[in-house]
């Protein structure tokens, strides 16, 4: 009988409780949004199947000795995913857009008035009964408005590890809903004779200047803000790859083998910590509706940047272009092209808005090293 009982109690029916349920149901849907909705479905898929195994009970998936315990610990506790991953995006990006037209800059850094807007939210957030956020955990939800998943998991990891699988949902999920999200921001901010601007072809950018520019990058980073060297350098060792032209084999496996291999990895440990008692909160609902309004600001405050350019620049300057500044890369450019095209058929903004696309990514570090500088 002790036999059969002990049975029982080894079975998942007996351990299961409701709050676990839950989150497996979560970690169904992130699968189902992954699987049949097309979001985000590189990081969601693993996500979701992450957050079902790490709420099983019993298997003890997450508990030191086992596998996603060691994989998270190894992985995101250690900073090494986010920065592979940030390689390999750079091998994956070409800044020729950005080189040719350099005021895009000034979008890519607008665009970032989301995530310190979000910030002092996070923070008046804890005059509401049930939100305790810290400075630090206010510094990682707001990189939410970047709209860069590897930057906001590498600074949650450093700065809220408990909070790291709330804030990456939210960052991946809105980075998916970039498409429903940005034209009714976009549209409302701007005229029809303002999104049928067109912009002037962009010049041809030499190979000396491709490969300069990531060194430059590097140089600049590491003179005035050190914080953002690991994310910044492992982007311009990345892009550097790409652009000399000499290593080919590592180009490839950075844009390949390794930030596939990482990719996946990287979802298993962030659905690890989508276990029950650290989701389900009334923090996490504030999260999500803080890296919602992070999204927004940065989405609107692009678009308000672009239209101030264009009143002072020779060249015109379509505002829809400011909206690429957040940096989902290259999905925002995309919804810029489409919205434009919507206003114009003869207008393709792709490739301007590529430039504060790729203008993004690099603020999004930036702010990330500034915000760990400052409360790190």
């Amino acid at each position: 009988m002790d036999g059969v009982l002990n049975l029982w109690h080894a079975t998942g029916i007996a351990n299961f409780t409701f709050p676990a349920l839950i989150m497996i149901a979560v970690g169904c849907l992130l699968l189902y949004l992954a699987i049949a909705r097309n979001f985000e479905p590189l990081l969601l898929l693993p996500i979701g199947f992450g957050a079902i195994l790490t709420n099983i009970p019993v298997a003890g998936l997450s508990e030191p000795g086992g596998l996603l315990y060691y994989v998270y610990h190894i992985g995101i506790d250690s900073g090494v995913f986010p920065l592979l991953i940030f390689m390999g995006v750079g091998a994956l990006t070409d800044f020729s857009a950005l080189i040719a037209n350099p005021r895009m800059l000034l979008l890519g850094a607008a665009a970032q008035f989301g995530i310190f807007a979000t910030l002092f939210g996070a923070i008046l957030l804890n005059y509401i009964p049930g939100f305790e956020f810290t400075l630090q955990d206010a510094s990682a939800i707001a990189i939410i408005g970047g709209a860069d998943g590897p930057t906001a998991i590498f600074l949650a990891s450093k700065l809220a590890p408990d909070l790291l699988g709330a804030i990456a949902v939210a960052a991946y999920s809105y980075m998916a809903l970039v498409p429903i999200i940005q034209p009714p921001i976009m549209r409302a901010l701007t005229t029809q004779e303002e999104r049928e601007i067109q912009m002037p072809q962009l010049r041809a950018v030499s190979k000396k200047e491709k490969i300069v520019f990531p060194l430059m990058v590097l140089s600049l980073t590491i003179l005035f803000l050190p914080a953002a060297t690991p994310l910044v350098g492992m982007f311009c060792l990345g892009n550097l790859m790409r652009e000399s032209g000499v290593v080919d084999r590592l180009s490839n496996s950075a844009q390949n083998e390794i930030i596939n291999i990482t990719t996946i990895f990287l979802g298993l440990a962030v659905g690890s910590k989508l276990a029950a008692d650290k989701f389900l909160t009334v923090e996490t609902i504030g999260i999500l509706v803080l890296g919602a309004l992070a999204f927004a600001i940065g989405t609107a405050s692009g678009v308000f940047m672009a239209k101030g350019l264009n009143k002072f620049s020779k060249s015109p300057i379509n505002p829809l272009v400011g909206a690429a500044g957040v940096s989902a890369v290259p999905m925002a450019a995309r919804v810029v092209n489409k919205v434009g095209l919507e206003s114009n058929p003869h207008n393709f903004l792709l490739m301007h808005a590529m430039g504060p696309n790729v203008a993004g990514v690099l603020g999004s570090a930036v702010a990330a090293g500034i915000l760990l500088a400052i409360v790190g």
